[in-house]
């Protein structure tokens, strides 16, 4: 669902804001049954039902298998396959669901499909509403790797489900105008703090091609990378270098900006938007959680699959959901004309690895 739409063509972002633009090049991307509802979830949004989730999830420690939001009854659906966890998810507020597939099977399924289907192009994340791997193979996917991943996910019986997709999976980095590196643009993701001192987060493919960041092209540097992570995870800590704005805020490309007070887990179900450099603020839906990816660079695990579009030079930029940070654009396939399938880093997982916060 488009929400407002900027060409980086048309505008350089002038701010520096979670989702301003960044440089650098391109590195080349069953049955179940419905326990009574609690009235408790009774007007939980969106936010609320991630942090319960990830409470409720914790807690049953592989009693669960994964859970959504409703967003026509404002309610958590949390997946579980024995009465004693659905009465402890009861309890919680969040409503329970018997579903045939446990966690563990689920999860031997993920490993069969690392194993034996790691083929540049492909994608797979367990879909909670259907209790199934919901496996994704993109449009360079063809002749003899297709037949084998075909082969693969048919011999994981009903655990599995194969689909194609029209686009190309590949990080989503590109040489622009925006902020700069060396030779290539991305999207800062979010302001945070580590020991009282300013730093961003981006992707961490743009981490690895670029370790200083201007605010325009051919400029001093306001950032440093410090660290960075890509493939496996997806993402960077860059260190501000000069005295410049870092208000905890994402430019939504309107001339103002959205202010961000935290970090928060995803929802499939949940409603987001996502803003960078090149395509400005998008909208859609949380398709997926735990997401594994493999582009021509490498596997990255844990993301977080959506409906939002993006395009080359969104990478790093922000998922949000209101004032609540939730990713870090990683890859994804297709365009914000045609409409695109778009991978993110958790944020929490940032910066739980950097000991940052956000701010």
């Amino acid at each position: 669902m488009k929400q407002r739409t900027m060409s980086g063509r048309r505008r350089a972002a002038t701010a520096v804001v979670g989702a301003l633009a960044l440089t650098g090049a391109m590195l080349a991307t069953q049955s179940a049954t419905a326990a009574p509802a609690s009235p408790g979830t009774d007007g939980l949004t969106a936010v609320s039902a991630g942090r319960l989730a990830h409470r409720v999830e914790s807690a049953l420690a592989g009693r669960t298998v994964g859970s959504y939001y409703d967003s026509g009854a404002n309610k958590l659906v949390v997946n579980v396959v024995d009465n004693g966890a659905a009465a402890t998810v009861r309890d919680s507020g969040a409503e329970p669901r018997l579903v045939k597939h446990s966690m563990a099977r689920l999860n031997a399924t993920r490993q069969q499909l690392k194993a034996k289907a790691s083929i540049p192009g492909t994608a797979w994340s367990m879909d909670p509403v259907t209790n199934k791997i919901v496996v994704k193979a993109d449009r360079t996917v063809t002749g003899d790797r297709l037949a084998k991943l075909t082969k693969v996910v048919r011999g994981l019986g009903d655990t599995a489900v194969l689909k194609t997709t029209p686009g190309r999976f590949r990080p989503l980095i590109a040489g622009g105008d925006a902020i700069w590196g060396s030779s290539a643009r991305c999207s800062l993701g979010f302001n945070v703090t580590v020991g009282g001192q300013p730093y961003f987060l981006t992707a961490g493919h743009c981490g690895n091609a670029v370790s200083n960041w201007s605010d325009q092209q051919g400029g001093s540097d306001i950032g440093v990378t410090e660290a960075s992570t890509f493939p496996g995870h997806d993402y960077a800590l860059v260190r501000y270098v000069a005295n410049v704005d870092h208000p905890s805020a994402v430019d939504t490309y309107d001339g103002s900006s959205q202010p961000i007070s935290g970090a928060g887990y995803a929802t499939v179900g949940e409603q987001v938007q996502r803003s960078g450099s090149t395509t400005g603020v998008y909208g859609g839906q949380v398709t997926g959680l735990n997401a594994t990816v493999t582009y021509e660079e490498g596997q990255v695990d844990g993301l977080i699959d959506t409906t939002v579009c993006a395009e080359p030079g969104d990478s790093g930029g922000s998922l949000f959901d209101g004032g609540t940070a939730l990713g870090l654009t990683s890859g994804g396939s297709g365009d914000c004309t045609s409409g695109g399938e778009t991978f993110f880093q958790p944020v929490p997982d940032a910066l739980n690895a950097y000991g940052a916060q956000i701010g």
